[in-house]
């Protein structure tokens, strides 16, 4: 029984960081779109970012044992 309440503990709250991360990452891309002039600086910004995602999304699963 403590292991169930336990999983579901753990789903609760993983479910409540992921919509907080996801209201924060949404947040700072309107943010970063409306600073960013030009369509090839957005791309490049773009492209900066999806690499650094690329390397810290299974850095921060790793943490989060996801």
């Amino acid at each position: 029984m403590a292991r169930f309440f336990g999983e579901l503990l753990f789903e609760l709250a993983r479910s409540l960081i992921g919509g907080l991360l996801e209201r924060a990452v949404l947040k700072a891309g309107a943010w970063l779109d409306a600073r960013v002039p030009g369509r090839r600086t957005r791309i490049v910004a773009g492209l900066l970012l999806g690499v650094a995602a690329y390397f810290l999304i299974p850095v921060l699963a790793g943490l989060l044992g996801l």
